[in-house]
């Protein structure tokens, strides 16, 4: 008798791309942290209509609180700042901490987690599976992207307008206070 092979999960396709390497902290292997970052992140995106709407009245508060900010000095609490928003950001959407955050036009999809970094849309080698031309294991940030905008109200409109390209030298910063101090900026 032959050997039919093995299903092809995402799960398998994870394993082998997953780092490999000895040290496994708590007993989690590589390969398991790989999966569970993944599946939050898809989890993010499914629940992106939720997720906007508790970003918005999150981002109301933190204006409400420009006061606050403006008198310790934006200085001072960009690290502690930073510090929560890597952690939070980078759990749920897998953040870069590029510092100019648009997971509310891009349905909670980091365009940041693309190989290819590109904030305007897919490239032209996503595959027939959806998946990334660069890392085929991996399912292209644009596709999801796509799939989390249909689920909030005005998203796919967002979609369409074009991201300047990516400020470097706003790189690890906040965009928490970024946006902050924009809004509460005075007019030119």
């Amino acid at each position: 008798m032959s050997e039919s092979n093995p299903a092809v999960t995402q799960a398998t396709l994870v394993k082998k791309a997953a780092p490999k390497s000895d040290y496994k902290p708590a007993d989690v292997s590589p390969q398991r942290r790989v999966q569970r970052s993944f599946a939050v992140r898809l989890w993010s995106i499914r629940h992106s209509r939720l997720l906007e709407w508790f970003y918005s009245r999150f981002a109301d508060m933190f204006l409400l609180l420009h006061p606050l900010w403006k008198g310790i000095g934006y200085g001072r609490v960009e690290a502690p700042i930073k510090f929560v928003e890597k952690r939070v950001k980078g759990f749920m959407f897998d953040c870069r901490m590029c510092g100019q955050c648009v997971l509310s036009s891009t349905g909670m999809s980091c365009p940041m987690n693309c190989p290819k970094q590109l904030r305007n849309g897919p490239c032209g080698g996503v595959r027939d599976n959806g998946n990334c031309e660069v890392r085929p294991e991996m399912r292209c940030v644009w596709v999801d992207a796509v799939a989390g905008a249909a689920r909030i109200p005005g998203g796919s409109e967002a979609l369409s307008v074009g991201q300047p390209p990516v400020d470097r030298r706003l790189q690890g910063r906040s965009s928490w206070l970024r946006v902050v101090q924009e809004k509460t900026a005075p007019p030119p």
